[in-house]
């Protein structure tokens, strides 16, 4: 099986494994998913949905958080790990998004790039979940799983995963896609402990089928 037929095969299993996967950060406008995921690194979804309601609750907009004092917001967020370089690149990115975009996000990837502590695996999830734009978030289950699964063959460095899936994965279904493997890999093919090859949807095509 080519690879681009392996990644339609899986697309398809996890659509109906995960039919109603999505971004696992809780947030209801879109400058609050580049705070979430800044918070995100190095620090579990759940957790951030916990911190962030306090951070909104003393700064509820975009002016707000743009005019707090640095240490304020590294005293809330300091729980989800790496506090001071944490609420230095949220202060800065809500200080430009204050002067130069009228509060919004841009909707242009590299305009999200040049935004303090905003990488390639943010600024996907921006353009795909605020956007709809094609987009492929490579985070640790992503590259741990299309390892696995054979997609890619022994690659660990996120633009390379990524570059690698733009070939084979339908831009439509890239989004989505990457989500489903967050599910799936914290149910299933999990990263701590050994995976759970006996009860995987793609057990059967997987290429590791759960050995590396």
């Amino acid at each position: 099986m080519t690879k681009e037929k392996l990644a339609l095969e899986i697309i398809e299993r996890l659509k109906k494994e995960y039919p109603d996967a999505g971004c696992t950060l809780d947030y209801d406008q879109a400058w609050k998913l580049l705070v979430s995921v800044r918070l995100a690194a190095q620090c579990t979804d759940a957790r951030v949905n916990v911190v962030v309601e306090g951070l909104y609750e003393k700064f509820p907009d975009v002016d707000a958080l743009a005019a707090a004092d640095v240490a304020e917001i590294e005293e809330i967020v300091r729980p989800c790990g790496l506090g001071k370089s944490k609420a230095r690149d949220i202060s800065a990115c809500m200080k430009i998004l204050k002067e130069d975009y009228d509060g919004k996000i841009p909707k242009d990837f590299n305009a999200l790039l040049k935004l303090p502590g905003v990488g390639r695996k943010s600024a996907n999830l921006i353009m795909g979940d605020v956007f709809g734009e094609p987009a492929i978030v490579t985070d640790t289950h992503c590259i741990r799983m299309v390892n696995r699964m054979g997609l890619v063959d022994g690659i660990k460095e996120p633009k390379k995963v990524e570059m690698a899936l733009w070939k084979i994965i339908p831009p439509k279904e890239g989004s989505d896609f990457c989500h489903r493997l967050v599910y799936h890999g914290r149910d299933i093919c999990t990263a701590r402990t050994k995976p759970y090859c006996d009860r995987c949807c793609l057990q059967d095509i997987c290429a590791k089928n759960g050995v590396e």
